[in-house]
């Protein structure tokens, strides 16, 4: 039996972006002061819109419109890697703490990607 989608919270792939806004926001936790306006600030906020923009994206009224925050989503998350790593390059996170956050971003990236796919053929 397939659960009934009623909101974004009923979405496998909100939740995972959900888990890893919490990862993110833990991680950059333990990154320097100095980064607070520059760094922490860009990570956060666009980890934020990553659930945010795959919510909107659902309530919108059409496939298209959906598959466009979607595809919004996919950018900040493609965003939140790119600091992240750069967080480890600066050595303001080890691998360790960035390896959950990290291995969320590629799952909650190829959920996104699959759902776009759906939307497109018509069957999502």
């Amino acid at each position: 039996m397939v659960a009934k989608i009623e909101s974004h919270r009923d979405l496998i792939v909100w939740r995972k972006a959900m888990d890893l806004a919490v990862e993110v926001y833990r991680v950059t936790a333990g990154f320097p002061r100095s980064e607070l306006y520059r760094l922490t600030s860009q990570i956060t906020r666009a980890v934020a819109s990553v659930p945010a923009n795959i919510a909107e994206g659902h309530a919108r009224a059409t496939r298209k419109d959906y598959a466009n925050f979607l595809a919004i989503a996919k950018g900040s998350l493609m965003e939140v890697e790119t600091f992240l790593m750069l967080g480890l390059r600066l050595g303001y996170v080890n691998e360790e703490q960035a390896e959950r956050p990290l291995s969320l971003v590629t799952e909650v990236s190829k959920m996104i990607t699959a759902i776009r796919l759906r939307l497109r053929e018509g069957s999502g």
